[in-house]
């Protein structure tokens, strides 16, 4: 089986229609990027309402540090009191309940 010979000429057109077509708007579309920033400049708005954003998530971190401090004294403190009840000496007095 060989190749019909109206192939080869009907190929040689198509690919000059697609050539003469596609390569302009190739052309035009790297063009259009080009002129395009790369990097849009936001409205003052948003850009003032995204620095609230961060100062209001930096102190949320703030605080949850402080959160897991205090919870990690706590810990320390029920493990010395589990730890000195268990040997039956006590290394400080536990403040008592006053009616």
């Amino acid at each position: 089986m060989g190749v019909s010979p109206i192939l080869i000429p009907i190929t040689l057109f198509v690919c000059i229609a697609l050539g003469s077509i596609g390569i302009p708007i190739a052309r035009a579309y790297a063009r259009r990027l080009e002129r395009e920033p790369s990097q849009r400049e936001l409205p003052p708005d948003v850009t003032a309402r995204l620095e609230r954003m961060e100062q209001a998530l930096d102190s949320i971190a703030i605080e949850v540090e402080r959160i897991s401090e205090g919870q990690r004294f706590t810990t320390k403190l029920l493990a010395e009191r589990n730890s000195s009840a268990q040997t039956g000496v006590s290394d400080r007095q536990l403040p008592t309940e006053r009616s």
